[in-house]
């Protein structure tokens, strides 16, 4: 008798396919990041933009085939949405979850999502810089 894999043992599997996932997306918004600075000089951060916005644009595109063509194992597709994406830029995941609520009929809640992202985010990034004792 082949004894049932623990929900833990479950858990740390996905959680180690995020991870490699994670390394290759990391190194690849580094070097996508790193091109377009390169390309283009200016002091306006373009390789972040960049990054964002094809990490956007690659979540729909494998998040929608995923939901409509393919249904893979949990270990792929942590790899892939959470691993490789999020490593990439976790902006995939936020531009991914407000669509989605504008998709399933929420777009309030997808003002407040958007909303709470930007405030918070950028006045904990403030914070941050006064915690530190730098100027934001």
């Amino acid at each position: 008798m082949i004894p049932m894999e623990s929900a833990t043992t479950s858990l740390w599997r996905e959680a180690l396919w995020v991870g490699a996932g994670g390394f290759l997306g990391s190194v690849a918004r580094y070097l996508v990041s790193a091109l377009v600075t390169r390309w283009n000089a200016s002091s306006f951060p373009l390789g972040t933009l960049t990054v964002n916005a094809i990490g956007c644009l690659a979540i729909g595109l494998a998040a929608g085939w995923l939901q409509t063509r393919w249904t893979p194992p949990s270990e792929l597709r942590a790899f892939l949405l959470m691993g490789v994406l999020g490593g990439f830029t976790t902006f995939s995941a936020f531009g991914h979850e407000a669509a989605s609520l504008v998709r399933d009929g929420n777009p309030g809640g997808a003002f407040l999502h958007v909303s709470l992202h930007l405030v918070v985010g950028l006045g904990l990034a403030a914070a941050g810089f006064w915690l530190a004792g730098a100027r934001a």
